[in-house]
């Protein structure tokens, strides 16, 4: 077997579930170097060299990569932060490793006007009808952009979304009904953004959401199968939006509540942004996943919510445990620049995600659920790490916000913690699986949602896309 050198930068479990893919090749005997946010219990386990880099900057990764350059091939970038920081291009430049992900310049999450813009030039009818960028500098008193801002909430009915321009600005994107009732708790959301740069506030859309994802060699899209993701945290769709508290995929390429012309339409949407970046990038510049792509299905077809240029988590999870392909040779093909395609069991995955009681404000909701005596102790997945051998492909246990200790176990941090894949020849069936991994998992208080990939929420779903296109 060749011997294969990869460089992983890790944030949870999206890249453990990279690392187990390679870990797995049946092709190469991979050695597997990675630069984590935390000591996660996972790749620690399977790293040749592993390193925590709590901030994830590039000057300590590109460090890391330098001492090892005579041992790896390649490497790969899970989260956005690096990625929009520059880590291909210095990492590159400095070190001679290639990296799959896009460069600095394609980074297209960084800014969320230039997605609008962009989309607006090249693919109008995936934008909201109506969307406005609030600039700082044109504006000299709250007063002032108060007047603009409800002018513009008089036109919409108040029905809006308060986007900041870059991640994590402020306190984040906020959706009317959800995030605020009132008029005066927008604006007051709107601010809190608004002194970090520019603000959108756009159209609220009504439909059924869904996640597109592609690899990309930087000339041609490897383009993958739908996913659903669980954004808000309690069941039926309540509470606060998370990174994402689960996600399913069907057998096929489309979701339930999708129709084949939905997917023609995303992939024409896709295809318009793509030939438009391709016209100044080189042929290498957008290789990697530069298009996961979250998408609402309305009564006037699928609008483009967010683009960004990385894997999606959770919904990455759903597909890396069934490429059918060795994914060292997809990365090989990645990189140069012939990757046309990548083959996918036909089979259903759910992800259900744990999560530590302060995560989205689970234990100020439901205070009675949780057991107080397990906060802040161990968390033991052995159990499911036994059931995950014993039933070999139908699960995968990942490890995400979690850390070992130097006594030796391993505890929950502040974000999701873990995550359970379940694999089966029907949703349902994966869904089973998965949770009974989730049920194995012991300690730390963790929670999750239950109605992940529910009979219930898939069909309130197809129930709801239905009448949608039974509108005007």
């Amino acid at each position: 077997m060749e011997k294969t050198g990869i460089l992983v930068v890790s944030y949870g479990s999206r890249e453990a579930a990279m690392i187990d893919v390679f870990a797995r090749s049946q092709e190469y005997k991979t050695e597997i170097y990675v630069v984590d946010k935390q000591r996660n219990p996972f790749n620690v386990k399977k790293a040749k060299e592993h390193l925590v880099v709590s901030d994830l900057n590039v000057a300590d990764i590109t460090k890391f990569a330098k001492r090892r350059r005579d041992r790896v091939d390649f490497g790969i970038v899970g989260p956005e932060k690096p990625i929009i920081e520059g880590v291909r291009d210095v990492v590159e430049k400095e070190t001679g490793i290639p990296m799959i992900c896009p460069n600095k310049e394609y980074a297209i999450e960084a800014s969320k006007v230039a997605q609008r813009r962009l989309l607006q030039r090249v693919a109008s009818e995936a934008n909201p009808t109506k969307f406005k960028v609030f600039d700082p500098k044109n504006y000299s008193s709250k007063g002032a952009v108060k007047r603009d801002l409800f002018k513009l909430l008089d036109e919409l009915d108040n029905q809006v979304v308060v986007k900041p321009d870059h991640p994590a600005a402020g306190k984040g994107v906020g959706v009317w009904g959800d995030h605020f009732t009132s008029r005066e708790q927008l604006f007051d959301h709107f601010l809190a953004n608004f002194q970090h740069g520019l603000v959108m506030v756009e159209e609220k859309l009504e439909g059924e959401e869904s996640s597109f994802q592609a690899f990309c060699d930087g000339r041609h899209l490897a383009i993958l199968p739908e996913t659903r993701d669980y954004k808000r945290a309690f069941d039926d769709d309540k509470g606060p939006n998370t990174g994402g508290m689960g996600s399913y995929k069907d057998t096929g390429d489309l979701l339930p509540f999708m129709t084949p012309d939905d997917r023609d339409k995303e992939i024409e949407i896709v295809n318009k942004l793509f030939n438009e970046l391709m016209k100044k990038a080189d042929k290498t510049d957008l290789r990697g996943v530069p298009f996961y792509d979250a998408f609402i299905h309305t009564s006037r077809g699928p609008k483009l919510l967010e683009n960004n240029s990385r894997p999606g988590d959770p919904e990455i999870q759903n597909l890396l445990p069934i490429v059918k392909d060795d994914f060292v040779d997809v990365c090989y093909k990645i990189l140069e620049g012939n990757l046309t395609r990548i083959n996918l069991e036909k089979r259903a995955t759910v992800v259900t995600y744990l999560a530590p009681p302060n995560y989205g404000g689970y234990a100020t909701a439901f205070p009675d659920h949780v057991n107080t005596s397990e906060v802040g102790q161990p968390v033991d997945l052995s159990e499911a790490e036994k059931l995950s051998v014993k039933l070999g492909d139908k699960m995968r246990v990942y490890p995400a916000s979690m850390e070992i200790r130097n006594d030796g176990n391993t505890y929950a941090l502040g974000s999701r913690a873990v995550c359970v894949v379940g694999i089966g020849d029907n949703i349902q069936t994966a869904r089973d699986i998965s949770l009974e991994g989730v049920r194995a998992i012991k300690g730390g208080a963790l929670w999750h949602r239950n109605d992940i990939a529910s009979r219930e929420h898939i069909q309130k779903s197809i129930e709801h896309m239905r009448l949608l296109r039974l509108q005007p």
